[in-house]
């Protein structure tokens, strides 16, 4: 009677031809990276959205805008709070420069844009990646099915055996490759998804904001200038 044959996950990695270990390191890799990227991601991502709800609140509160600016520009430490001092900044350096009200706007719209695309950058940082596990992983789980296939075929033309006992772990090897693959990819490309829509409502949060800003500034320069 022939032996069942050890079909555990410990098992077939251990057996599993080097190529194939190499394969599957590589999808636990992935997959630990990226819940790495999804957790921190998050975290910063909704810690960011309740500094802004904080600013906003202090910035619609009637405060004046030099006590609010003299509050926040030694701890400006995140975007929207750098946002407002790179703004009040340029807006007193103008004043100084004896810009023209047309002159200061377009300065200080300019400078916010380029901020907003500094913090784009930030913000975006790790979320390709997902992508790439997204579309890299099942494939990579595809190689190893394909190596895991040709190696049974190998086993049974060398042992002459077409037994159960002979076949199933090959065949178990070359489709748990690509369970670890999927196993890394669903999760990477459902997060790419959710958090690209979160990072693009916190940017939409910071063009609101640096608008409103543009408008408060442009009545202070008007009465000012």
């Amino acid at each position: 009677m022939e032996q069942a044959a050890d079909l555990s996950y410990f098992s077939l990695i251990m057996k599993a031809d080097i190529i194939v270990q190499f394969v599957m390191l590589l999808l636990v890799l992935a997959s630990v990276w990226t819940w790495a990227i999804i957790i921190t991601t998050r975290i910063r991502l909704t810690k960011l959205h309740a500094q802004a709800a904080d600013f906003e609140k202090a910035f619609w509160s009637g405060a004046d805008l030099d006590d609010l600016y003299a509050r926040v520009r030694e701890e400006a430490n995140h975007p929207m709070a750098k946002l407002f001092v790179s703004g009040m900044q340029e807006w007193e350096q103008a004043h100084q420069d004896g810009a023209s009200a047309n002159r200061i706007r377009d300065r200080i719209a300019r400078l916010l844009d380029y901020r907003i695309e500094v913090e784009t950058e930030f913000l975006g940082r790790g979320i390709p990646g997902l992508a790439t596990v997204g579309s890299v992983a099942p494939f990579l789980g595809l190689f190893g099915t394909v190596w895991g296939i040709m190696n049974s075929f190998r086993s049974i033309a060398a042992s002459q055996n077409t037994s159960l006992v002979v076949v199933a772990p090959g065949i178990a090897e070359a489709l748990f490759a690509p369970a670890l693959g999927l196993f890394a990819a669903i999760p990477a490309v459902v997060a790419y998804n959710r958090l690209t829509v979160a990072e693009d409502k916190y940017l939409r949060r910071l063009e609101k904001f640096s608008e409103a800003f543009q408008t408060v500034v442009g009545r202070e320069t008007d009465r000012v200038v």
